[in-house]
């Protein structure tokens, strides 16, 4: 049915009513300078929930207590803990520590580091983020990637990884790293991950996954003299050498 036909029928034009959707008018935005808009946008991004409105209208022990249960969320799931909890958490507890003993020990090899550096790192941080972190979705300790970027970093420095400069090399670069995380937490920057293409993301991980299969090769195929790169034409050369020389 046209419009004419409508406009023609009063019964029409109801029926048209009807059907037809409602206009209304929305009101412009409040025009704001551009100090405003840019303070607007940098409290969305920095602050988009004010972390400190539960600390508004108490007294000065509820405060302080706010503000140990912030810092340490065990404070505050802690108190409805229970011994069912207990067991799974347990029995989750076995089970990821079979997987990450050999894993972390590996990943100490990885750095070029004895293998009870690798142990610390696995025990350390899930200790200390049990008491600082609220997530029961996280991993928590060493990675593959990192431990391979660390021993490669420090070798160009340092051929010589027995000797006690490459550790404190070593200590020294965790420790930046940890100043590192600490600022871009607090500084909320956990945004400028969507800048990193899916492509630099998925090629960056590849070339890591092949890099350690690459360093595998000295213990599985038992070589004694292995070159310290981790390219793959120093890795084949130093494989074909050592297979050359039996």
């Amino acid at each position: 049915m046209s419009m004419e036909e409508i406009k023609s029928n009063p019964s029409s034009r109801k029926h048209g009513d009807d059907i037809l959707p409602n206009i209304h008018k929305v009101a412009s935005p409040p025009k704001q300078t551009l100090f405003q808009d840019f303070k607007h946008n940098f409290n969305e991004t920095f602050f988009s929930d004010d972390p400190f409105a539960k600390f508004k209208n108490q007294t000065v022990s509820r405060k302080f207590v706010l503000g140990l249960q912030s810092v340490f969320p065990i404070f505050d799931w802690g108190r409805g803990y229970n011994l069912k909890s207990f067991k799974g958490d347990l029995i989750a507890g076995l089970t990821i520590a079979s997987l990450c003993i050999p894993q972390d020990i590996a990943y100490a090899s990885l750095a070029h580091l004895d293998p009870h550096y690798g142990l610390y790192t696995s025990f350390v941080a899930p200790l200390v983020y049990a008491f600082m972190g609220s997530s029961r979705d996280i991993a928590i300790g060493p990675v593959a990637v990192v431990s391979l970027l660390l021993g490669t970093l420090l070798t160009d420095e340092i051929s010589d990884y027995k000797s006690p400069e490459y550790l404190r090399l070593l200590f020294t670069a965790t420790f930046f790293a940890g100043i590192t995380q600490m600022a871009l937490g607090i500084l909320r920057l956990g945004f400028l991950i969507d800048f990193l293409s899916h492509a630099a993301i998925v090629g960056f991980m590849g070339g890591a996954a092949i890099t350690i299969a690459l360093q595998q090769l000295k213990g599985l195929l038992g070589i004694k003299h292995f070159t310290t790169k981790t390219d793959i034409i120093s890795v084949m050369k130093s494989v074909f050498s050592a297979a050359h020389h039996g």
